[in-house]
């Protein structure tokens, strides 16, 4: 037995979405061009858009089998003036795409249409959803949403007896900028509320328009301007909250690079970092200099593997621990075994290690003992003697890369007047010129030399060398680096 078809009907323009049912009787509609969606209505709606819908039928026929209209009528609803700015808009945003949405807050009880015929910058329609209280705006406020046309009119939703926002004749506005802070918003107002309106754009509001004085042309320009300048006004603010945090983040770098403790030494100190990181003040070097009350200067410069802010984080608790360490009167190998437990506990990977280079200068400045973990040895030059390196024989591992390692401590002789340079290898891996040659320590060793036989002491030797090695490599260097110097004159 063949399964009864069911008969075709003429789907209602209002059910289908293609066109809104809008007429004075029965108010403005939810929105004014096609959404897709449709919200809840109320019986006597239904019933209105349904008469509507009789009426279109009648007055322009369609053949539901085919589609096509069997009419020369144009298909005007009944209770709709065939001029009527807001259907035509609708009719034209259904058969074209649109750039610009807009939200109209009102709730005009007559249903008269305040927003005239809206097209955008190229032509196209704009589309128009409208609200009548906040609780639609909040349901019709999607991402598609640019703009909200609020009429200062709105009535002020309900709170208790006392409340202070029932005296402020914008909380409607200060409401509608906390629903939807990322929205332009227009304010319209009466031609004799301009004061209104100006207070409007205090509080939030990009612009305001008088209700009575509106025009398609002018409320169209208005609400690209309206867009236009709140995405300005967002990008100024996010660009003001990154330079915010760019400032908090140098602060609290600078605050994590130390400060000398000398006081009471003849030694002076000279200290020059770059990080590798762009636009960083820190980076995986560390360095410390210190005096204990024995009056020994304990100097340390390291190195963790890589440049980014976990690598310089690392370095940072590194450095103070040494710095406690040191205090606590550790010294040598002893110190550097528990700075290799620190490591151990505090690195990210177990693939991360550190190189460290530590001296401990004695009271009368004369001799040094000298520890060298996986890192470069230091160089020392004094008058009428050229600089070299101090001995890197009995240099033992980088912190983190053998358990139970053991680093000896080596005595060096420095003399009554002598210039102590420790740098990490950022300095030294820098290339020369285009091909692969890297700088290297025997070319540092060459380059401070000649800067030296210059005349160039302290601060100034230290940026001649950073900037050299910096030209050398043809522009920035992709490693950080620290160098600390002390000098000591007779």
């Amino acid at each position: 037995m063949p399964v009864p078809v069911p008969r075709q009907r003429a789907i209602p323009a209002v059910e289908c979405g293609q066109a809104p049912a809008a007429s004075p009787d029965s108010g403005p509609p939810t929105e004014q061009a096609t959404t897709g969606t449709h919200p809840a209505e109320n019986p006597a709606t239904r019933r209105e858009k349904a008469r509507e819908t009789t009426t279109e039928k009648r007055e322009n026929p369609t053949d539901t089998s085919t589609g096509t209209h069997t009419g020369t009528g144009t298909g005007t609803p009944a209770g709709t003036d065939p001029g009527t700015d807001r259907t035509r808009s609708a009719r034209s945003e259904s058969a074209a795409p649109t750039n610009l949405t807009v939200l109209l807050i009102e709730d005009d009880p007559a249903g008269s249409p305040i927003v005239p015929d809206l097209l955008d910058q190229a032509g196209k329609p704009i589309r128009v959803r409208t609200a009548r209280n906040l609780t639609e705006a909040g349901r019709l406020l999607t991402d598609d949403v640019h703009c909200i046309l609020l009429d200062l009119a709105l009535s002020t939703p309900a709170h208790g007896s006392g409340d202070a926002e029932d005296d402020d004749e914008l909380a409607v506005l200060r409401h509608v900028l906390e629903l939807a802070p990322r929205h332009a918003v227009l304010a319209l107002t009466s031609s004799s509320d301009a004061e209104r309106g100006a207070e409007a754009v205090a509080v939030g509001a990009q612009d305001y328009l008088f209700r009575d004085e509106l025009d398609g042309r002018l409320l169209s320009r208005a609400i690209r301007y309206a867009v236009e300048r709140k995405r300005s006004d967002s990008a100024e603010r996010r660009l003001a909250e990154g330079r915010l945090r760019a400032q908090e983040n140098r602060r609290l770098e600078r605050g994590l690079l130390p400060t000398p403790l000398l006081a009471g030494s003849p030694l002076r100190f000279a200290a020059r970092y770059r990080p590798g990181r762009s636009r960083a003040l820190l980076g995986g070097d560390f360095y410390d200099v210190v005096r204990t009350p024995d009056g020994t200067v304990h100097a340390m410069i390291g190195d963790v593997c890589g440049h980014g802010p976990d690598e310089a984080a690392l370095g940072v608790e590194l450095r103070i621990a040494w710095r406690a360490l040191t205090l606590a009167g550790l010294c040598g190998d002893e110190l550097l075994g528990t700075l290799q437990q620190v490591l151990e506990h505090e690195r990210s990977d177990d693939e991360i290690f550190a190189t460290l280079c530590a001296v401990d200068i004695s009271p009368d400045g004369r001799r040094a003992g000298l520890c060298l973990a996986g890192h470069p040895s230091p160089l020392v030059a004094a008058p009428g003697v050229p600089a070299r390196l101090l001995p890197y024989d009995n240099n033992g591992p980088a912190l983190g890369l053998l358990p139970g390692a053991r680093w000896p401590r080596m005595q060096v002789e420095l003399g009554a007047e002598w210039s102590l340079m420790l740098y990490t290898d950022g300095l030294i891996e820098g290339h020369v010129g285009e091909g692969r040659e890297r700088l290297g320590q025997d070319g540092m060793v060459e380059m401070v030399r000649r800067q030296r036989a210059e005349g160039l002491r302290g601060e100034e030797l230290l940026r001649a060398a950073v900037n050299e090695v910096r030209e050398l490599n043809g522009g920035e260097l992709a490693d950080d680096v620290a160098v600390v110097l002390l000098d000591r004159t007779a």
